[in-house]
């Protein structure tokens, strides 16, 4: 069993200089670097681009040469085996489906608007109806059917009001709903998905709330806030003050997602369906939060399955067997090199154990695990885990630390993954190389 912990020093935010500013993405701030989550189709990283993938060359990954296998075994790609024998070697199906689902998010980011100056600003810049076609993702044959807003739950002071705006905004545009309505794309699935997607962390009290790392109880339904019923899950206190708080002006996350799951189990019920959940960075773990949420809330909720890019650490050892008891799936893409993944908290590894005692650690006087649990920063990583570094990406082995964390970077690894014998395509045929010369220099 190992004990890790992640040290974090975090910058205060500052009011972007320009009026077209750069996204910074990053769940706590790393040295003077500011992180755009997309640099797609830019010169800045020329290697990956959605027009390079949708091309209908051998080497494009969402093609649909794969949609009868799909179809048939979508309950497959979507979980319902933990994904079983897909991960390594990647199965060239799935990574087509995490890099369609990728694209949900990069349109939640390039729907909002990032400008402190503009009047819109912490709002989606486009109709619902235009999300998708708007944000230049490419034919979907989704629908977007609603907007989700998250809102912080801090109580600022007075004199907050006297600043800036963008400083205060408390609630922000943070992604939608969509549904897939094309005949042909439902026939390609084997079935009606719905999308939710959630962008990652873009206003200061968002920042605010990434940084409230202690865990608090999950609270029951069917308990009042003031009396909440112990039952060991616990997650991170911003998220889910994120997830959970409104206004009088606006409902909390949380309800307007319940509403419109509420609105499509009643329509699409009847038919073969699934929801599938994505987000990077704070979108990642909110989309777990939301799945927890949708399997506690509807009985009859159909298949949850949650791909995350780039997320942190979201809740304890008891919130992750909560998550696995109601079946929820959750494919967390992980980038060995992205500290955001490594936070917040500590990881008493425990694997499979359910119960707390039996997570003691062996070795470890009881003591310092007694520290270490009272502390409320004892966290738990949910799901499989498609683990991939930008160490072995040729194009990316000399980024930063911030470019580690971007979106692009992690659509660029998922698309260049082999196994974990092979790391990179573009190191695949090199590799291969060296095996058959050393082959022939042992006949």
């Amino acid at each position: 069993m190992r004990v890790a912990a992640m040290a974090v020093t975090v910058k205060p935010f500052t009011s972007p200089a320009t009026t077209n500013p750069k996204l910074t993405t990053q769940y706590f701030s790393v040295p003077t670097t500011t992180i755009n989550p997309l640099k797609l189709n830019t010169t800045e990283n020329p290697e990956f681009s959605w027009t390079h993938l949708k091309k209908g060359s051998s080497s494009s990954l969402l093609t649909h040469s794969n949609s009868a296998k799909l179809a048939r075994n979508w309950m497959e790609y979507q979980g319902i085996n933990n994904w079983e024998g897909l991960l390594d070697p990647l199965d060239d199906t799935l990574r087509s489906e995490i890099l369609r689902y990728g694209q949900f998010v990069e349109a939640g980011y390039r729907c909002f608007d990032f400008d402190p100056n503009s009047p819109t600003f912490a709002s989606c810049k486009f109709p619902k109806n235009s999300i998708l076609t708007r944000s230049c993702i490419g034919e979907t044959g989704y629908k977007p059917t609603k907007n989700l807003r998250a809102t912080c739950g801090i109580q600022l002071p007075r004199w907050i009001d006297r600043g800036p705006s963008w400083f205060s905004t408390q609630s922000s545009w943070i992604g939608y709903v969509a549904v897939c309505q094309d005949k042909e794309e439902i026939a390609r699935l084997g079935r009606r998905d719905v999308v939710i997607a959630f962008r990652g962390t873009a206003t200061c009290l968002e920042w605010l709330e990434n940084l409230r790392a202690t865990l608090t109880s999950l609270p029951d339904d069917g308990v009042a806030a003031d009396n909440v019923v112990p039952t060991g899950a616990m997650v991170e206190s911003g998220f889910l003050s994120l997830y959970t708080s409104g206004t009088s002006t606006c409902p909390s996350l949380q309800n307007m997602v319940r509403e419109e799951v509420g609105r499509v189990l009643e329509m699409y019920g009847d038919e073969p369906l699934s929801l599938t959940i994505t987000g990077h960075s704070l979108g990642a773990a909110l989309a777990t939060l939301a799945a927890h949420d949708i399997n506690s809330s509807f009985s009859n909720a159909p298949m949850v399955t949650v791909v995350s890019f780039g997320g942190p650490r979201v809740g304890n050892q008891s919130f992750r067997c909560q998550l696995e008891k109601k079946g929820t799936k959750i494919l967390r893409i992980v980038n060995s090199d992205d500290l955001i993944t490594k936070v917040p908290g500590f990881v008493i590894d425990n694997n499979d154990v359910a119960d707390k005692e039996a997570a003691k650690v062996a070795g470890l006087p009881s003591w310092v695990q007694k520290r270490v649990e009272n502390t409320q920063l004892v966290y738990a990583d949910v799901g499989q885990e498609l683990r991939l570094s930008s160490k072995e990406c040729p194009h990316l082995s000399k980024g930063g630390v911030a470019t580690c964390h971007e979106l692009s970077t992690y659509l660029q690894l998922v698309n260049g993954f082999v196994s974990s014998n092979c790391p990179f395509r573009a190191t695949a045929k090199r590799v291969l190389g060296k095996h058959h010369r050393q082959k022939l220099a042992n006949l």
